[in-house]
């Protein structure tokens, strides 16, 4: 996995998350299986190829801990928001994304809705 030390951002400039890691290459399958709650402190962003709702989708095998996942068309546009997503379930996005990002449960999202804008450098 890659390591940034950026900021994730909505639209008005409101900082997610101080850090984020780009899931490439084999990190895109695993994501946050097997790791530890307490270990995740960043925002982890998946980049699709495209934009699409089953190829957005996500599991939750073997991740034993709560997570937020925020979906993103290819402007970057927060599609969907799923808070509390539950250990060892799947989830499809209610609308076609390419990006997908996965933070910490406790994460504030200082009133991010559908359409905002998220980015990072």
């Amino acid at each position: 996995m890659l390591y940034f030390e950026t900021q994730t951002k909505n639209k008005t400039k409101k900082i997610l998350l101080k850090k984020h890691k780009m899931a490439t290459g084999i990190s895109q399958a695993i994501g946050l299986m097997f790791s530890r709650k307490k270990k995740f402190d960043f925002a982890l962003i998946f980049d699709r190829a495209y934009e699409s709702k089953i190829n957005s989708s996500i599991h939750m095998f073997f991740v034993f801990y709560k997570i937020t996942v925020i979906f993103l068309n290819n402007k970057k546009e927060v599609v969907d928001i799923k808070q509390n997503l539950k250990p060892f379930c799947l989830y499809v996005p209610k609308r076609k994304a390419r990006y997908v990002i996965e933070v910490p449960n406790k994460t504030k999202l200082l009133s991010l809705r559908l359409k905002d804008k998220v980015d990072w450098k």
